[in-house]
């Protein structure tokens, strides 16, 4: 095991204590310049991006050894972010969970592989041959649209186990280029659905332009401390709950390593939160824990992640790749318009254009992404795109768009090839055509025919 002098320990403080400045300028920035508020920046990309621009491939402020520093807390962090998913978190039943949840989870399942098989079937005909691309490329793309900088970051680890440490950096432009794109174009077909009369609850304007300091009101909290402080704080607690996860996650990732190499700490941590969400809910212990605060300190993480990420982001590796990265990201952009404007209408009996934006957002960013289109759409929330969202994460978050499936794209196509793998997913793909309508998810086109023309008939009034 590597050791650590007294030494190396302040230059992590002292690379920490700069994410945090970074951090603050990011929210600052916000503040003063309402058009980033206006495209949805978070202030972790923000403070991420000045921290890249004053590093060593610009202006030199930063010095090489805290932007080294900032690259490898990444693969540290995402563990903090993924730990706490599935501790105190109880899944929904099926009943309950198939009305709403049902087309969310086909649509991310579907869009996930055809993430995956596209770019994998591109790079094998164009790329990696003729340019003698890696690979690898080809597997940035699902974690990065779907998992936002979050994951592209965090799959770092996974990435340079396989001997290929320009990964991320690549993962990382790849994402900013999906949430710019999953913002403006999202809010481009809002527009073109309130003039066509898809939208039904657009009432109020979105608070996009409004102040990031919130009144006394919207900023009371909504964590709920059970625990005396006398014995430990409610946020000590849930950090060790949190640390043991990763704990047990390690302990896996040390059997599995001899049969699966490469294989990133991250999706282990988060069966090792399950395991102790097993091991202590049916003990005095499940009474003190609380959702919102495993939530809270994961988002501090995630916001230290995206900052370190961004700000250590290699730009000779983007621009040497710039054709592939390119090439692609079109062809994924045209991808997430085709399949909102064709599956969405078939795939969601109920509020189509609404739910459909959810599973843009979410293809093209964040979860996060996909709250801030829903928003604008239905700003009073009567839609059901907000529930049916809420119940399909168990569902999703684990498995894609950063989770363990995503962890194992990487594995498969170093063992078995683009082509094969990009085979056997847009194999999935169609398979599971015939699965929405064996489970009756499937609209047939003349009902939504004839609930456009009631919709245009509507819309002429807006």
């Amino acid at each position: 095991m590597m050791e650590f002098d007294s030494d190396g320990l302040t230059v992590l403080l002292i690379a920490v204590a700069g994410l945090g400045v970074l951090l603050i300028l990011g929210v600052l920035l916000r503040i003063w310049v309402p058009l980033l508020r206006r495209i949805f920046l978070p202030a972790s990309l923000v403070g991420g991006v000045i921290g890249l621009l004053l590093g060593p491939n610009v202006v030199g402020l930063v010095p090489e050894g805290i932007s080294a520093t900032w690259s490898g807390l990444a693969g540290v962090l995402i563990s903090v972010v993924f730990a706490p998913m599935l501790l105190g978190q109880k899944l929904p039943r099926i009943k309950e969970v198939a009305e709403d949840a049902g087309p969310h989870v086909w649509m991310a399942w579907f869009s996930t592989a055809a993430q995956v098989a596209i770019p994998c079937l591109l790079l094998f005909l164009l790329f990696e041959k003729g340019t003698g691309t890696n690979p690898l490329f080809s597997t940035i793309f699902e974690a990065s649209w779907s998992g936002g900088h979050g994951t592209a970051a965090g799959m770092e680890q996974a990435w340079s186990a396989l001997g290929w440490e320009e990964g991320s950096s690549l993962a990382l432009g790849a994402a900013t280029i999906s949430l710019i794109f999953g913002i403006l174009v999202g809010t481009i077909l809002i527009n073109i659905g309130a003039r066509r009369g898809h939208l039904k609850y657009l009432g109020e304007k979105s608070d996009a332009n409004e102040s990031d300091v919130l009144g006394k009101e919207a900023g009371e909290g909504h964590m709920v401390t059970r625990l005396s402080p006398q014995s430990l704080s409610t946020l000590g607690f849930h950090f060790a709950l949190i640390l043991v996860a990763i704990l047990i996650g390690f302990g896996l990732k040390m059997v599995l390593d001899p049969i699966i190499t490469g294989m990133p700490l991250f999706p282990l941590a988060m069966i090792g939160g399950l395991v102790v969400h097993v091991a202590i809910c049916r003990t005095s212990l499940y009474r003190l824990v609380d959702k919102a605060t495993l939530d809270a300190i994961a988002a501090v993480f995630l916001d230290l992640l995206v900052v370190s990420a961004v700000a250590s982001l290699s730009i000779p590796v983007i621009v040497e790749n710039w054709i592939a990265l390119t090439v692609i990201s079109l062809t994924m952009a045209v991808l997430s318009l085709c399949i909102f404007y064709y599956l969405a209408p078939r795939i969601f009996k109920r509020d189509w254009f609404e739910n459909g934006l959810v599973q843009f957002g979410t293809q093209t960013g964040v979860v996060a992404t996909a709250l801030l289109l829903l928003r604008t759409a239905d700003p009073n929330m009567r839609s059901n795109g907000y529930r049916g969202l809420a119940l399909s994460r168990p569902f999703i978050s684990p498995f894609i768009g950063g989770g363990l499936v995503t962890a194992l794209f990487p594995i498969l196509v170093m063992e078995y090839g683009n082509l094969w793998v990009g085979l056997g997913c847009l194999a999935f793909c169609v398979a599971l055509m015939p699965l929405a309508k064996i489970f009756g998810l499937w609209v047939p086109s003349s009902s939504r025919r004839r609930e456009s023309s009631a919709s245009v008939e509507a819309g002429r009034g807006f």
